[in-house]
């Protein structure tokens, strides 16, 4: 079992690239909690790249030693040697030796939107879509029945930083805010007190938060986005898993509508 150190490290993200700064606790946990039994070289190599991907773990931060991060994982140290080859082969994870070394993150390279949109069939993108309205309406509806207001005060931090962000970025320059929009998703997660919930939610970031950030823009760009965001928070907040639950899946199943729409457009 990681030692109180460990559990420092992950719950502050401490370590070069300092975990950026905007990390919910919770998030967190649940990257490095234990993966399941089979397949565990792939399940760590996903784990930690989905992490790397939506930005919980930051560009040059280091991660723990190899034995506090198999034990916290709940794998072998073999199993996570093996783990960390393959997302170096991948150029997510550098290795330093000699004093100050370790293993470092390396965040891949942005792909173009338009060119990832083209990866998925419109039958993926749909049926990626009916999964996620369940993620995002069982994640919002159970914190809203469980969350503290220490919860919940991450979300409007989140929500505020977007508005900062949007006002001062020129045009063109959203890899920001594609971060945050992923950020405040993954809290909403985080704060159902669901570890696999918040798992699944890094998970479907990583595939395709960039896309939906896509959509959104495009139905309306950051002000029908923030009033979205703003009213599930609304209803997380007071305690209304409902009306939480109906907006969450209400604003997936938009942007979903609208990015087969751009698929087919591709086609054209």
């Amino acid at each position: 079992m990681a030692d109180r150190g460990f559990d420092r490290l992950i719950l502050s993200g401490d370590g070069e690239g300092g975990g950026d700064g905007m990390v919910v606790n919770a998030a967190r946990l649940a990257v490095f909690s234990p993966v399941d039994n089979t397949a565990r070289v792939e399940a760590v190599v996903r784990r930690l790249a989905d992490a790397i991907a939506v930005g919980l773990l930051a560009d040059g931060e280091q991660l723990p030693s190899e034995a506090e991060l198999a034990a916290s994982l709940g794998v072998s140290t073999v199993t996570l040697r093996e783990a960390l080859m393959a997302l170096r082969q991948r150029g997510m994870v550098e290795t330093r030796r000699g004093r100050g070394g370790g293993s470092f993150v390396r965040a891949p390279a942005e792909i173009d939107v338009a060119t990832r949109l083209r990866l998925f069939a419109v039958d993926e993108l749909r049926d990626l879509g009916d999964h996620y309205t369940a993620i995002a309406g069982a994640a919002a509806r159970l914190a809203a029945r469980r969350a503290l207001p220490s919860d919940v005060a991450p979300l409007w931090r989140s929500l505020d930083e977007m508005a900062a962000v949007a006002a001062r970025m020129p045009p063109g320059m959203i890899a920001q805010l594609q971060r945050l929009d992923g950020r405040f998703h993954i809290e909403v997660a985080a704060a159902s007190q669901s570890a696999r919930l918040t798992q699944e939610e890094i998970r479907l970031q990583a595939d395709i938060g960039p896309l939906l950030w896509l959509s959104h823009e495009a139905l309306g760009g950051h002000d029908e986005m923030a009033a979205q965001h703003h009213a599930i928070a609304r209803a997380i907040g007071s305690g209304d898993g409902d009306q939480a639950r109906a907006l969450a899946e209400r604003h997936v199943l938009d942007a979903i509508d609208h990015l087969i729409e751009l698929r087919l457009g591709l086609e054209e």
